[in-house]
């Protein structure tokens, strides 16, 4: 990689891929040159970037091991010298009463406040008011419904059923927690760092913070202008490329969204069972091939990776792009996971598509929309991307992407809960286009 021009300003940890490039967008948003790298780079050679994005897939693995992967990224984007960290995570706040949020929140506070910051504090807000996710009085509201009456409390791997964040932040850790109320947030910056200290004076370590409008995630965002480690939603990152360039720290531009032109076949490949993806694959259905992956018949041997790349040959000989799924409603998977196991029905579906994924490659697909965060995951490590240059917003919280390596190609990495009901066919559009 070339030499930077300045060391990176930001080093972001996020604990899935599409929530990597959810939090990509907002930064290239504010005016941020943003690379995101697949797990930690084994290289400490300078990445050129205002910000980092280091793409884990943490979310759902045991506690202990989430957090040595989130300190081993802590490690190198100090290599890369950062000022300021990010723990980015999900927007509906997905986790187990075990973790990992809590754990890896008190662990990268520790690693930090032993040179850096000796206060120890950072707010926690998942709020996406533009994605319809709020938090008023430490609730997290998805559109007007309770976090837990939403369908989140169907998630197959994280069912989340207390949408008061308070309490489920303090299930995870041992360490305090408060909440910075909504009035002190709607009175500003001074007031916000007026709660800030009182919750430090009552041995609060981490605080959940209201917000229920973008101008609140800019006054939260610019009163941790200090903090050393912020964590969140991608929302509250909103206000952090001001805070660099009012410290004269990041230049005005307008090329941070900048990609090049992928030529190539392209596919969609669906694996979240949200109600989103559900209807957008059902959207896409209406006019467009699809085949659905059945994870039984995978589980029993049949060769459906083979039934599907034979599926879609005659359509990508047309230049068509096709669907293959393996989306299905919560009553459908919880059925798979009786008979196969949680674990076992997750891990089978997500290496089918990956596999799908590197036959697709294999036969000249080059641009690739990808549903569901943990499917995103193992796509492109299957696909064996390393970096990724994040352009162009196309829906809330999902920008276009580029690879960096020796093979281009051209991703839309959605998480299961966003995009609007066209987004595979909104999507495709955009990355035929290319960002110039």
């Amino acid at each position: 990689m070339t030499t930077p021009s300045r060391r990176a300003l930001l080093g972001c940890i996020a604990d899935d891929f599409t929530g990597a490039t959810d939090l990509a967008n907002m930064l290239v948003r504010g005016g941020m040159r943003t690379v995101q790298t697949i797990d930690v780079p084994a290289s400490n050679d300078a990445v050129e970037a205002d910000a980092l994005v280091v793409a884990l897939k943490s979310r759902t693995i045991p506690a202990a091991d989430a957090v040595a992967q989130s300190l081993a990224a802590l490690d190198w984007l100090r290599s890369q010298g950062c000022r300021q960290f990010f723990f980015k995570y999900c927007s509906t706040f997905d986790s187990t009463d075990a973790g990992n949020i809590g754990p890896v929140t008190g662990a990268l506070l520790d690693a930090l406040s032993a040179k850096v910051d000796a206060t120890a504090f950072t707010i926690a807000c998942p709020a996406f008011p533009e994605n319809g996710r709020t938090i008023y009085r430490g609730y997290l509201f998805v559109d007007d419904t309770l976090l837990n009456e939403s369908g989140m409390e169907n998630h197959p791997l994280t069912p989340m059923r207390d949408a008061n964040l308070v309490r489920v932040l303090q299930r995870q850790t041992g360490s305090k927690v408060g909440l910075v109320r909504y009035d002190a947030v709607a009175k500003g910056v001074s007031a916000v760092r007026e709660s800030f200290a009182a919750l430090r004076g009552d041995g609060m370590r981490i605080a959940i913070a209201d917000a229920v409008s973008d101008a609140d995630l800019y006054v939260l965002g610019e009163a941790c202008a200090d903090f050393t480690l912020i964590t969140g939603g991608s929302g509250v990152a909103l206000g952090l490329p001001a805070n660099f360039r009012r410290a004269g720290l990041l230049a005005q531009g307008n090329d941070a969204a900048q990609l090049p032109r992928v030529e190539g076949l392209s596919a969609v490949l669906a694996g979240s069972a949200s109600k989103a993806t559900n209807a957008q694959v059902a959207a896409w259905r209406e006019t467009r091939p699809a085949f659905r992956i059945d994870p039984l018949a995978a589980a029993r041997g049949e060769r459906v990776v083979e039934q599907a790349l034979a599926f879609a040959e005659p359509y990508l000989d047309k230049a068509e792009p096709v669907l293959i799924y393996a989306t299905a409603t919560p009553d459908e998977v919880k059925a798979v996971q009786r008979e196969l196991g949680v674990n076992e029905a997750g891990h089978l579906v997500e290496s089918t598509l990956a596999s799908i994924a590197r036959g697709l490659r294999e036969r000249g697909v080059r641009k690739f929309v990808v549903a569901g965060g943990e499917t995103s995951g193992a796509v492109v490590q299957a696909l064996d991307v390393r970096t990724l240059r994040i352009g162009a917003q196309i829906d809330p919280g999902v920008p276009a992407t580029a690879t960096t390596d020796a093979e281009p190609l051209a991703l839309a990495l959605k998480s299961g809960n966003f995009g609007t009901t066209d987004f595979f066919e909104k999507a495709l559009r955009h990355l035929d286009g290319g960002v110039q």
